[in-house]
């Protein structure tokens, strides 16, 4: 299985970033697939997460309203649409799957997951 984020970068906060995630390696349909950040020195935390075979989109609290995930089944790829970043944003992103959860959170504890991608926003 493989995940492999890009599009992180600087930006001045206010700004918009758009990450990608490309999927492959399993055949799988039951699961959920979701963005998560790490920033240093703090927990891990899901960002946005959706069930493969659709239904609720989750978004951490204080992204909502400036974030937005999309997926494209025909290319196997994900995407995050980030605006108005904030400082606080800054974090390396990933994308990880959730094998068998099809709840209406992101949880933390994936089975697969990418290398990630570098968010910095500045003041």
């Amino acid at each position: 299985v493989q995940l492999q984020a890009s599009g992180g970068g600087s930006v001045q906060a206010g700004g918009s970033l758009r990450l990608s995630c490309e999927v492959s390696g399993f055949t799988w349909t039951d699961y959920t697939i979701g963005w998560f950040r790490q920033a240093p020195g703090k927990e891990r935390e899901g960002v946005s997460c959706v069930y493969n075979n659709g239904g609720f989109t989750y978004y951490l609290d204080s992204v909502k309203g400036r974030f937005t995930m999309s997926r494209d089944s025909a290319k196997n790829a994900v995407y995050l649409q980030m605006n108005n970043l904030e400082p606080e944003d800054s974090a390396l992103y990933y994308c990880a799957i959730i094998r068998f959860y099809s709840g209406a959170y992101c949880p933390v504890n994936h089975d697969y997951r990418g290398p990630g991608t570098l968010v910095t926003v500045s003041s």
